[in-house]
């Protein structure tokens, strides 16, 4: 029998971390044009995608560290449904066709995040067990 008591919080933190990473490519696609350029956008960069990218280079790697996780997610979160009102949805109501579906994953992966907290390998517990 699996026993969730260990398990649970160590694939929370896999999802945390990986959902992490690679939201932090997102911001290396804007600023160092890492692994490749965003395809369609026009350098240099207009102000809007200088700010989601700082939002994604802060709180991408404070959420991957497992640091502040809560309030780093809900701020994530937030950005990804606004990319996803603003740039996807008015381009059609289908997210399969508006290519929204990253937003909307990162989004609500985000929420639960910041609903869930760190899980394990997390610098939050070390900074307060309750938070974990």
């Amino acid at each position: 029998m699996l026993n969730t008591t260990i398990w649970v919080p160590r694939v929370l933190a896999i999802l945390r971390i990986v959902t992490a990473l690679l939201f932090l490519e997102h911001a290396t696609m804007k600023f160092l044009q890492f692994p490749a350029p965003i395809p369609g956008m026009n350098y240099p960069l207009p102000a809007i995608v200088l700010v989601a990218g700082a939002i994604e280079v802060i709180t991408g790697t404070l959420i991957a560290i497992g640091f502040y996780t809560r309030v780093a997610a809900f701020i994530a979160s937030g950005e990804m449904a606004a990319a996803y009102f603003m740039g996807h949805a008015p381009q059609g109501f289908w997210p399969a066709l508006n290519m929204g579906e990253p937003a909307i994953f990162f989004c609500f992966i985000f929420l639960y995040l910041a609903v869930a907290g760190a899980g394990a390998w997390a610098l939050d517990n070390a900074r307060r067990p309750s938070l974990a």
